[in-house]
């Protein structure tokens, strides 16, 4: 395989090959307003600066405070393993490499489909990590999931009670009464995953829109414009975008950005691993905007890998013969290589005849009760 091209190329390494990534093709080429790039996993905050709107009316400026996008991602130990150095011999598929590099120079979400257990989450953390991108951005989508929650939130009912608390105190000639909690609309408003993600930012967020196919009927559909045009406007902002153009909200990072007009655009397209588990069919509206990639059951090698990344070498010497009965076992049965990882963290603690007697406790195939 040609490797030249690949930015992310699987070696669980970070480096800075993302600035190499090359322009957008014109279809996907967005003007949303720059903003505070965000650094290197081990970076500090965002500078505080607000980019100027662009294109169609305005955009975002991050400011620091929060989290941010470039605090160290907690999360990197125990999706990627304590242990992954040891670990990083084993490159991807070519498949999936390939898919991987698609959806980053083309600037389209990736559609990851598989069992439980191949590693479909997994894989945004992996190209975060290697690529810098900071932390991910995670919506785990269930049956009651809709398009607004990603996007953002506004408590109308908390800047309601302000307003009258405020009221009553003026009322009552309270001090300071006259400049309570009911003024500035952002307070009451903050970015979803989604809507964090479209931020108009120098370089992409990963984003992980996990388990699309548990939503119901309406949200596939409902993220097709999104997906498409890069943006999305906050109505309760537009409508005071004459007297308050500028209205700073929180992130689902926890800082603080700046929103112009009542419209977020992205600059650079969020890199989006939506995942799947085979569940159900996607409308072919969202097939056609998504890179697809099927991630099929992880061999010998793969397994041994996982084993060594997450629980470490010894782990994965003395669990060798648990690897090779659930191989067996997967060609017939349905199972989960985190049963696998429960199965040999556990039964280090046990001697045969309990270490056989625990494993076969952890791994149930999951196609049906036993």
């Amino acid at each position: 395989m040609n490797d030249e091209w690949l930015i992310y190329r699987g070696v669980g390494e970070p480096h800075d090959g993302i600035g190499a990534l090359p322009g957008p093709p014109p279809w996907r080429d967005f003007d949303g307003g720059p903003g505070a790039e965000p650094a290197d996993e081990a970076g500090g905050e965002g500078d505080g600066a607000a980019g100027e709107g662009g294109g169609a009316g305005g955009g975002a400026g991050a400011a620091g405070g929060g989290q941010g996008p470039d605090a160290p991602d907690g999360n990197v130990a125990r999706r990627l393993g304590a242990h992954r150095q040891a670990a990083e011999a084993h490159r991807p598929e070519p498949e999936e490499l390939e898919a991987v590099n698609a959806a980053l120079y083309l600037r389209r979400p990736l559609l990851v489909t598989g069992y439980p257990g191949t590693g479909k989450s997994t894989l945004a953390h992996a190209v975060a990590h290697e690529l810098k991108l900071g932390r991910v951005l995670r919506w785990p989508v269930v049956s009651r999931t809709v398009l607004q929650e990603g996007l953002y939130r506004y408590d109308a009912i908390a800047r309601l009670q302000d307003v009258q608390i405020a009221a009553g105190g003026r009322a009552s000639g309270a001090a300071g009464g006259s400049s309570g909690g009911s003024s500035g609309i952002g307070r009451y408003i903050r970015l979803g995953p989604l809507g964090t993600a479209l931020l108009p930012t120098a370089r992409p967020r990963v984003l992980l829109i996990d388990e699309l196919d548990k939503s119901d009927i309406d949200l596939p559909n409902d993220l097709l414009n999104v997906l498409e045009e890069g943006e999305f406007t906050l109505p309760e902002l537009e409508r005071v975008a004459d007297t308050e153009p500028e209205v700073r909200v929180l992130t689902d990072d926890g800082a603080k950005v700046t929103v112009r007009d009542g419209r977020v655009r992205c600059r650079a397209f969020p890199f989006i691993v939506l995942t799947s588990n085979g569940e159900r069919d996607f409308p072919a509206a969202l097939l056609r905007r998504c890179i697809q990639l099927k991630l099929g059951q992880p061999g010998e090698k793969r397994l041994a890998t996982m084993v060594r990344a997450h629980l470490g070498e010894e782990a994965a010497r003395l669990g060798a013969d648990l690897i090779r009965e659930f191989l067996s076992r997967s060609r017939t049965e349905l199972v989960a290589a985190d049963q696998l990882l429960n199965a040999i963290y556990l039964t280090h603690y046990a001697a045969p005849p309990t270490r056989e007697d625990l494993a076969d406790l952890l791994i149930q195939r999951l196609d049906r009760p036993r």
